[in-house]
């Protein structure tokens, strides 16, 4: 019994912080399906999160390389982490009843369709249930695969906000179907990641190539394209390169502001424009990826220069208050409020501010000492303005 008990208790644990398989019924398909399933570092620590969801056909070949992507780039905060459920579909063939189409017209076999209700009405709905996903919801496929993630994207609300698709096997009408979707998306934003390769043959290169073309040219600001030619000889080595690379970039705008970032976009902007850049930045990255992301300290230090420099210091003030909305536990923006009031000359405010930041310090005794040092500047000069 206690050894039965211990089991239950370590499966749990299992389950509630990395990667397992799962054996679900599948109504649609009435047959059940193995499902790999991994769970982001800290999904334990914080009840509160919520994490995007991504699905991965294909993933006897596709589920670890993804997953390893995925940790490595949450972990260097270039992505948030991805709940990630992957479907097995090699074994007695399943991929191609999954999704297959027909040649005259494109459209999935039976089989497929019912496939597709599967992942839309079961599937999705599972995770939902079952895990803190987010809003925001990416599709994997290799090959065949690949083709049949499509049927996501040109149905009436596309299904997922992200495609990546790996060497796509398209159906003859597919790639005129994107290429139709794609230009009349309004309203939700959908990212698109394309991969080829000179080992893919020569029809099913051109035919790919000429997708890419067609999707490079659209001019929708709600479709966002990506797509890589790889000339090598390994389609393998390739998946894994797609693998990074796609989702470095569907997630390029969520790491913190970067050199290049700040170089063409932040460097030349007033002190309004940077803090309202800086926000509109993370209202952008709450309303994509659904995360309740904070302003990071080191986006804040990234535009203190612009602040401290120019206008005199007359936004140090505004800049302070965010931080304090942001950080109320830190001294941070207590200290820009008091530069702010010391600044304009107003030593009694400003006072008050330094001795609210120093009051908040946690860290050394050298942070300590140089908050305090604020304080006995503003008394020396409240004294030598008092013996004048």
């Amino acid at each position: 019994m206690k050894i039965t008990l211990l089991c239950l208790v370590l499966s749990i644990s299992i389950q509630a912080q990395g990667t397992f398989t799962k054996t679900m019924d599948a109504l649609s398909l009435n047959s059940s399906r193995e499902l790999k399933i991994h769970l982001p570092n800290g999904y334990q620590k914080d009840s509160l999160r919520k994490y995007p969801l991504t699905i991965i056909l294909d993933a006897d070949d596709l589920f670890d390389i993804y997953v390893s992507n995925a940790t490595l780039l949450a972990k260097n905060d270039k992505a948030p982490g991805q709940i990630i459920i992957g479907i097995n579909q090699h074994k007695n063939k399943d991929r191609y009843r999954d999704c297959s189409y027909e040649e005259h017209n494109s459209h999935p076999i039976p089989s497929a369709q019912r496939f597709l209700d599967y992942i839309r009405s079961e599937l999705v709905s599972f995770a939902i249930e079952n895990y803190r996903v987010s809003n925001f919801r990416t599709i994997v496929g290799n090959t065949l695969t690949a083709n049949f993630i499509n049927y996501f994207l040109i149905e009436n609300q596309p299904s997922f906000d992200a495609f990546i698709a790996l060497n796509p096997t398209f159906a003859p009408d597919m790639p005129f179907a994107i290429q139709d979707k794609v230009k009349r998306l309004k309203k939700t934003p959908v990212l698109y990641y394309l991969s080829n390769g000179s080992y893919n043959s020569n029809k099913k290169n051109t035919l790919i190539k000429a997708t890419d073309e067609r999707l490079k040219n659209i001019e929708n600001p709600n479709f966002k394209f990506s797509s890589d030619y790889f000339n090598q000889d390994s389609k393998i080595a390739s998946i894994g390169q797609s693998l990074a690379i796609s989702q470095a970039f569907i997630f390029q705008s969520y790491g913190a502001i970067s050199t290049k970032e700040y170089r063409n976009h932040v460097a030349q902007l007033s002190p309004p424009e940077a803090i309202a850049y800086l926000e509109k930045k993370y209202n952008d990255l709450d309303y994509l990826f659904d995360t309740d992301l904070k302003i990071r300290e080191r986006d804040i230090y990234a535009i203190e220069g612009i602040i401290l420099d120019q206008e005199n210091g007359d936004y140090l003030k505004e800049f302070g208050q965010m931080i304090q909305r942001l950080y109320p536990e830190s001294p941070l923006g207590d200290y820009y409020i008091g530069n702010f009031y010391e600044t304009g000359g107003k030593l009694k405010k400003a006072l008050k501010y330094y001795k609210n930041g120093y009051s908040k310090v946690k860290g050394s005794e050298a942070d300590a000492t140089g908050y305090y040092q604020n304080i006995t500047r503003i008394l020396k000069k409240q004294k030598g303005s008092i013996s004048q």
